[in-house]
């Protein structure tokens, strides 16, 4: 399918993006103190670096929303965005589906890493959550 085939409402592009985008802050929230920064800017190249109608909508973050004042206020809004996300792109493009799950799977892997050695166990389990949230899609 070409990327002209598929369509995408401006709620369906915000819930693209703000799974993506708060999955780079999930995972920065999880990250050691001072390595905030590093851990967003690794996660939002692998965004940006992204093709396909993902790409496209992805190059910019989502604007109005209300990220909330903690974590859990942060995941309770972004997990369920991710598996909507996926839940949309399959109904309409499985390649895209792909595209969307192996972007998030690189900005992870991408904030994890941008610290020294191994991610700690708070950053590796934040990921297993946005991993499961993004295979939560029916």
């Amino acid at each position: 399918m070409s990327i002209t085939s598929i369509t995408l409402t401006d709620q369906d592009k915000l819930t693209l993006r703000t799974g993506a985008w708060g999955a780079v802050s999930l995972m920065s929230a999880a990250g050691a103190a001072g390595s905030a920064h590093k851990v967003a800017t690794h996660g939002s190249i692998a965004l940006t670096s992204a093709t396909g109608l993902v790409g496209h909508v992805l190059t910019k973050a989502p604007k109005g929303v209300k990220w909330g004042k903690s974590t859990a206020d942060l995941a309770d809004q972004v997990l369920p965005a991710l598996t909507a996300a996926m839940s949309l792109l399959k109904a309409q493009d499985a390649a895209e589906a792909d595209n969307f799950r192996s972007t998030i799977t690189v900005a992870i892997e991408a904030s994890a890493r941008s610290g020294k050695g191994q991610p700690s166990p708070t950053m590796a389990e934040m990921a297993r959550k946005i991993t499961e949230a993004l295979d939560a899609a029916k």
